[in-house]
């Protein structure tokens, strides 16, 4: 019985993703595509037709991938220090980080645009990136933090006893075995980066990022080459995904060879 009911829920969490696939094949005549009208491979071919629309693309990937570096490396320097150190602060840290997750996307835009506002900041890029920057640094130490709670300090104990730095420990021994960790925050940024709306229209300006664009082109029809574009970032997460999952488990195959071999 609970198998079939984790299939259900995998179907209805699938069925708009499907939706989203299906559609960028429909071969639409009109200005909304929402009904099948046959099956084409057009919109692929003409997937970067509209010029506004591969602009606003741009400007995402160009943000997200910025958003994913910043706050992957911060959020690996907090998650350490708060996780491995004791420090003045800490408890208002972690407070602070939690705040932030619970808040209302909707509270934290209009409050960053009033900080903007304020100190003079012209919207456009620049505050877009600031802001999701900020909104994701909790999720990269969340992210981070559950894979050092997981490693055993002895190695890095170890090391300092045989006179290793605290640098050269860092980069030796506790990065390595963070890279999973890493990996996810850095994945789980760049979703949110990309994807977020809310908190992006407050502090972008005339600035056009893909799901500002997307959902501006909803009240004249939103034209398949969305749909084509979207499964593209599905299937290429996906890979991404199916691709970490089989290095993983490579990783452990080979490290149960080594234990049992000695």
């Amino acid at each position: 019985m609970l198998h079939i009911y984790t299939l259900l829920v995998m179907a209805f969490l699938l069925l708009p993703i499907s939706a989203m696939v299906l559609f960028g094949f429909n071969n639409t005549r009109g200005r909304f595509n929402l009904q099948w009208q046959g099956f084409t491979l057009r919109w692929y071919r003409d997937v970067f037709a509209i010029g506004q629309l591969t602009g606003a693309l741009k400007v995402s990937l160009f943000i997200s991938v910025l958003v994913m570096l910043t706050a992957t490396i911060m959020g690996t320097l907090m998650a350490v220090a708060i996780q491995r150190y004791r420090f003045f602060g800490k408890g208002i840290i972690n407070a602070v980080l939690v705040m932030n997750i619970s808040s209302s996307s909707v509270v934290i835009g209009s409050s960053l645009l009033s900080l903007f506002v304020a100190a003079n900041v012209a919207l456009g890029q620049f505050t877009i990136f600031a802001a999701q920057v900020m909104f994701s640094i909790p999720y990269a130490v969340i992210t981070i933090r559950a894979r050092l709670a997981v490693l055993d300090p002895v190695t890095e104990e170890a090391a300092a006893d045989l006179g290793a730095t605290p640098l050269k420990t860092f980069f030796t021994i506790t990065l390595p075995q963070l890279a999973p960790g890493i990996f996810g925050a850095a994945l789980l940024t760049f979703a949110l980066s990309i994807d977020d709306y809310v908190i992006t229209s407050f502090v972008s300006g005339t600035t056009l990022t893909f799901p500002l664009w997307v959902y501006g082109s909803t009240r004249e029809g939103t034209p398949p080459q969305v749909n084509v574009i979207g499964t593209l970032i599905f299937m290429i997460g996906l890979l991404v995904a199916i691709g970490s999952g089989v290095v993983r488990e490579r990783r452990n195959r080979r490290r149960l060879a080594v234990l049992s071999a000695n």
